[in-house]
């Protein structure tokens, strides 16, 4: 048995390396491996306190007192200042030594120094913050892309109407201006509604005067790039309950993505088509073009967060991921169809029956909310 014992202690106790202490009732320090000692220094006798984190008075709360009086194990996680005094964190077993007669005379520490695992939790959380704030910022700049797009538009009609002594295109081209305006506002308060989820702020809205917009937004820059940009609105498409910011976003993001795709094709004659259409209950808006198309690849990615096949500067990555986030809100969704070289079509679909639901304002709020559906 001496035998044995020795080998525990040559083995075990002197060889691990855990950091493991012996505290007495008075939270002195009886006993301590080596691997102990060598973090923290002298501690024959002194107080766990002091050797472990440099204090005068006792920890608040303190874990061993709390072992000592209920005799339960503890696995507490603990900063300490080990003799180099350099803050250290450490996982720590509290084991009480309790005899047969219930008494519990001393408490075993076991602590393994954690701080590289700490700080690379510490790193991971600021790398996540920043993504999230890269994210937020490049979803922004999208929004924005979009709206300076408008703003284009307007400019060009305001400008055509002072040239032609024009009041009727002049109010059009200022009405156009100030819509992208305050959209531009709209966009920033997402961003700070995105952190806590946004609820889409729902009304009876006009699909079809949502698409009209967002063609006239788009007009000017289609007509530089010598592209037809056309909208075919089913007259019968009916009003909807959806946030009309949001679902001008949803065609916005669309209208770009197949002008940008037209843009790279190398054909002589290239077009965009916006249709709006009620099927059996489901509305249903389709951006068509016929560009330079995807092929398999890209496909794949083609709601990943950040992927985007525009030239550095021009894409976020975020257009598509924003408008599939859009139309869950909204209990739709968006697919797509695509041959490389031909074109792509896509498509918007709400079911009417699962549209947001309007819920009463809260008491002393003047907004009504919308309820997921």
């Amino acid at each position: 048995m001496k035998d044995v014992r020795r080998w525990i202690r040559a083995k075990l106790w002197d060889q691990v390396p855990v950091r493991i202490s012996v505290i007495d009732r008075n939270y002195r320090i009886v006993a301590a491996n080596p691997a102990f000692a060598k973090a923290y220094g002298r501690w024959y006798r002194r107080p766990c306190y002091v050797v472990y984190k440099g204090r005068d008075t006792h920890c608040s709360p303190c874990s061993a007192l709390s072992s000592f009086r209920d005799g339960r194990i503890r696995n507490i996680e603990e900063q300490g200042v080990p003799q180099g005094g350099v803050p250290t964190w450490y996982y720590c077993q509290m084991v009480p030594l309790v005899l047969p007669n219930g008494d519990i005379p001393y408490i075993i520490e076991m602590s393994t120094d954690i701080t590289a695992l700490k700080r690379l939790e510490r790193e991971k959380i600021e790398a996540e913050r920043l993504a999230a704030v890269g994210q937020t910022v490049a979803g922004l700049a999208h929004g924005i892309k979009n709206v300076l797009m408008g703003l284009d538009g307007g400019m060009y009609v305001v400008r055509s109407g002072l040239e032609r002594g024009d009041p009727a295109r002049i109010a059009q081209g200022w009405q156009m201006l100030e819509g992208n305006v305050a959209r531009i506002g709209t966009f920033v308060r997402d961003v700070l509604e995105f952190a806590r989820g946004r609820v889409p702020r729902v009304q009876l809205v006009e699909p079809n005067r949502i698409v009209r917009d967002v063609v006239g937004s788009f007009a000017e820059a289609a007509r530089h790039a010598r592209i037809s940009l056309n909208a075919q609105l089913e007259p019968d498409v009916g009003s909807a309950m959806m946030d009309p910011d949001a679902l001008h976003t949803c065609v916005a993001n669309l209208v770009s993505n197949a002008l940008d795709a037209c843009q790279v094709s190398d054909k002589s004659r290239r077009h965009v088509l916006v249709a709006t259409a009620d099927r059996a209950g489901v509305l249903v808006i389709e951006v068509s073009d016929d560009g330079a198309g995807m092929d398999y690849d890209v496909q794949k990615k083609a709601f990943s967060t950040f992927f985007s096949t525009k030239a550095v500067g021009k894409g976020t990555g975020l257009g598509l991921l924003t408008t599939r986030k859009i139309a869950q809100e909204h209990g739709g969704r968006v697919s797509f169809e695509t041959r490389q070289g031909k074109g792509s079509v896509f498509r918007l679909e709400f079911p009417r029956d699962r549209l947001p639901k309007l819920e009463p304002a809260a008491e002393g709020g003047g907004e009504t909310a919308a309820a997921p559906r």
